[in-house]
């Protein structure tokens, strides 16, 4: 796999993965099921909604519908979890089943045509469509990570009132050509 865009959408999912991680270890159990009003969604249902869909969309990727017979999306806004173990460890079961599919594409595959609930896409729109859609979930896991935290929230990104100083740094360095998160 030499293509840039598979490399690119590689770091992206690892990128948003971390910060799921990365909130997952400042939070208990009963923070990751708190749920701030009715029928909204805590992060343990974010998790089991994300997982749900990843188990979906990248099995079989390249030959089945990304919508499975199997899947029980109604099912995955029900929080059946027991601890947090059991919450990280089905995250890492949706990224892992992600990172296989992915990490098995090659440049020949990227406008191959694919099906999503009959919808045609070309592989590199399906990618496209989940980084998108998985950064939407991973963006409510961390708002609602901070809101849980308040004050001893530790930021993942630059911190309100630093950002002269990243600026200062980043540009005290010569110009080279990497991906953004290769320094996370």
């Amino acid at each position: 796999m030499n293509n840039n865009y598979l490399v690119s959408a590689i770091k992206q999912f690892e990128y948003y993965k971390s910060l799921g991680d990365k909130t997952f270890e400042q939070l208990q159990f009963d923070e990751l099921q708190k749920e701030f009003v009715q029928d909204s969604n805590s992060i343990a249902i974010i998790v089991k909604h994300l997982v749900g869909n990843m188990l979906s969309r990248w099995t079989g990727f390249l030959t089945e519908d990304g919508e499975k017979t199997w899947r029980q999306r109604d099912m995955e806004f029900v929080d059946t979890f027991h601890s947090k173990d059991d919450i990280i460890t089905n995250w890492n079961k949706g990224w892992n089943c992600l990172f296989e599919a992915i990490g098995s594409l090659n440049d020949n595959d990227l406008e191959r045509i694919i099906y999503i609930r009959n919808q045609g896409h070309t592989v590199t729109e399906a990618i496209n469509r989940q980084l998108c859609h998985y950064a939407y979930h991973v963006g409510q896991i961390v708002f609602i990570g901070k809101l849980l935290k308040g004050e001893q929230w530790q930021s993942l990104s630059i911190p309100k009132g630093n950002s002269s100083k990243y600026n200062k740094d980043k540009f005290s360095k010569d110009k080279e050509r990497k991906h953004f998160t290769d320094d996370v």
